[in-house]
C-alpha cells in the first residue's frame, strides 16, 4: 500500500513544481512576482534567514525545520505505521488460508469460479478485519506537499539562500552527493521496516523497498540542494520513527493474535449455536405436527357431532 501511495502522491508533487515554476512571473528587472511567490515563497525566506542568523547557515535552518516538521507529524505517521503492521500481522496468521484460496484462483477456469473465490477471500478478510486498501493513507505524505512546495519556491527564488552553501554543498543547484544520501537513508528505512517480517512478506516487499529510495532520489535530483537536504532529514527520522515502530510489533503480533483467535472462537460458538437450534426444530417438527393433526381431528368429531345432534 505504501508503494501506491508513493505513486498518488507523484503526480501531485510533479504539479506543484510545474504550478510553482509557472504561476511564478518575473518583470522586466527580473523580480518575481504573483499569489505563490508572494504567499509561499516570501514568508518561508523570512523564516529562512531568521533561522540562518540564529544557527549559522541556511543548511542547518532547513535540517531543523525539517526535524520540527516531522517530529509534529510523527504521532499521525506513527499510528498508520502502527495500522500497516497489524495488517501485515493479520496477513502473516491467515496465511495457510490464504494461499490455499490463492492456489484455487490459479486453478479457477470460468467466470463462476472466480467469483467465488474472490467471495470466499473477501469473506476471509472481512472475517479477521482485513482492510483492503491496507491500513495507511496518504495523509502524512499530503501534509508536507505544502512544506515542500514552500521550500523549493524559496530557495528557487532567493539569491541569498540559492548562493548559500552548507559542508561545501550549494544550495541552490542540484547536488549528486544529496541524492546518494538520499537514496541511501530511505534504502535503509525501508530495510528497517522489513526487519520482524516473514520471509514471504520481506520477499513481497523488495519491490517497495526500491521504490520509495528511487521516486524520493528522483525528487532530489529534479530540485535545488536544499530541498535534497530536507529530504535526506526527514530520511533521518524515518528511520526513527521504523525504530520505534519495529518496537512496538511483539506487543502488536501478540494483541492480533488473540483478537483472530476470540474472532474464530465467536464465529465457532456461533455456527454450533445454529446448528444446535436448527437440529432441535427438526427433533420437535414431527412432534407438532402430530400434536396438530390430533386437534384437527379433535375439532372435526366435535363438528360431526354437532350436526347429528341439529339432525335429531
Amino acid at each position: 500500500m505504501k508503494r501506491k501511495n508513493l505513486i498518488k502522491l507523484t503526480p501531485a508533487m510533479l504539479l506543484a513544481i510545474t504550478v510553482l515554476s509557472g504561476c511564478v512571473r518575473r518583470t522586466k528587472t527580473g523580480h518575481p512576482y504573483g499569489f505563490v511567490y508572494e504567499k509561499m515563497a516570501v514568508p518561508t525566506q523570512h523564516l529562512l534567514h531568521w533561522m540562518a542568523n540564529v544557527l549559522g547557515g541556511y543548511g542547518w535552518a532547513i535540517i531543523v525545520i525539517t526535524i520540527v516538521v516531522r517530529l509534529i507529524l510523527m504521532p499521525l505517521m506513527i499510528e498508520q505505521s502502527k495500522k500497516m503492521t497489524i495488517q501485515q500481522e493479520k496477513l502473516s496468521f491467515i496465511r495457510p488460508e490464504l494461499n490455499a484460496i490463492q492456489e484455487r484462483q490459479k486453478k479457477a477456469t470460468t467466470q463462476e469460479e472466480r467469483a467465488a473465490v474472490s467471495a470466499d477471500m473477501m469473506k476471509l478478510y472481512r472475517e479477521n478485519g482485513i482492510s483492503m486498501a491496507g491500513g495507511i493513507g496518504c495523509l502524512p505524505l499530503l501534509i508536507q506537499l505544502p512544506i515542500f512546495s514552500a521550500l523549493y519556491a524559496a530557495i528557487q527564488y532567493s539569491p541569498e539562500i540559492s548562493k548559500a552553501y552548507f559542508f561545501g554543498v550549494n544550495l541552490g543547484h542540484r547536488s549528486y552527493l544529496y541524492i546518494l544520501l538520499t537514496f541511501g537513508i530511505y534504502v535503509l528505512q525501508g530495510w528497517l521496516s522489513t526487519l520482524g517480517l516473514p520471509a514471504d512478506q520481506r520477499a513481497q516487499m523488495k519491490q517497495m523497498m526500491l521504490m520509495s529510495p528511487i521516486m524520493t532520489a528522483f525528487f532530489t535530483y529534479i530540485a535545488p540542494a536544499g530541498l535534497g537536504l530536507y529530504f535526506f532529514a526527514g530520511g533521518i527520522v524515518a528511520c526513527l520513527q521504523t525504530l520505534i515502530v519495529n518496537a512496538m510489533r511483539p506487543q502488536i503480533r501478540e494483541r492480533v493474535r488473540k483478537q483472530i483467535k476470540e474472532r474464530r472462537a465467536q464465529k465457532a460458538t456461533a455456527v454450533s449455536t445454529e446448528k444446535t437450534a436448527t437440529t432441535a426444530k427438526k427433533v420437535a417438527t414431527p412432534e407438532t405436527d402430530k400434536a396438530s393433526d390430533t386437534n384437527v381431528h379433535a375439532r372435526n368429531r366435535k363438528r360431526n357431532a354437532g350436526k347429528q345432534r341439529r339432525r335429531k
